[in-house]
């Protein structure tokens, strides 16, 4: 009896069900017990291993999408921003968007809550299996760059190109060069009517033209993301500057 129980343990872990190895002690005692039948604790036992294995995944997903941190929409103060509707929110939290390949493109004074939301959208986007990706403007940029310099920029346009969800964040908060908006306008119009996009800006779309150094550019861009796209403009206070001044 002892040798088939441990034959079990090492099975479970061989397979990497290890959160059922370290319970399946406890559920032997209770069944030996009487105090629950063998099919009772082998459905509790795999239930609890797919909750956990779920969990898991997510974490995993949520790794990858390379958030700068954790911000969940329930932690949102909807009180604080008045403007935003929260319904609205929660519609798009179903990911509905994603399947008419729309985009959302918060605008927003710095503070107001525009990253807070976009996070908290992708993390949802992960609970949901969505494969995202977060990543500051900047960043994205000086990524696409390198690649140009490389040769290399086919391949990774590719890359960004192929997510379900990409988040880019603070786009127009450090000055962009000609060069630099062509490079995003052929990753928006890679992703066009395929895939789905939030940006999150202080800029006035009315304004792009100025930050990225060609009106055409912006227009090329802004033809490709406001197409079937939710422009959310926040009118509020800063979050922070509140919690400074409080």
């Amino acid at each position: 009896m002892y040798t088939n129980y441990t034959d079990i343990t090492d099975n479970l872990t061989k397979l990497n069900l290890h959160n059922m190895a370290a319970a399946i002690a406890d559920y032997r005692q209770q069944v030996n017990d009487g105090q629950i039948s063998f099919s009772e604790a082998l459905l509790e036992l795999t239930d609890k291993e797919i909750a956990y294995q779920q969990q898991e995944s997510l974490k995993r997903r949520i790794k990858r999408a390379r958030f700068p941190i954790i911000k969940r929409l329930s932690e949102f103060d909807y009180q604080f921003q008045p403007s935003i509707n929260q319904q609205q929110i929660a519609e798009f939290a179903t990911m509905s968007f994603l399947d008419n390949q729309e985009n959302i493109i918060f605008i927003g004074s710095p503070g107001v809550g525009k990253t807070h939301l976009s996070i908290g959208l992708g993390i949802e986007a992960c609970r949901q299996g969505v494969r995202t990706l977060f990543i500051n403007c900047h960043e994205l940029i000086l990524r696409l760059e390198a690649a140009q310099g490389k040769q290399h920029l086919e391949r990774v346009m590719r890359r960004y190109e192929r997510y379900d969800l990409l988040i880019i964040d603070e786009l127009g908060y450090l000055p962009i060069s000609a060069n630099e908006a062509k490079l995003l306008f052929q990753l928006i119009n890679g992703r066009y009517e395929r895939k789905s996009t939030i940006i999150t800006t202080n800029v006035p779309l009315s304004s792009w033209g100025t930050v990225l150094h060609s009106t055409a550019t912006a227009e090329a861009i802004l033809d490709r993301l406001v197409y079937h796209s939710h422009v959310i403009k926040i009118k509020g206070k800063s979050y922070r500057l509140a919690s400074v001044n409080s």
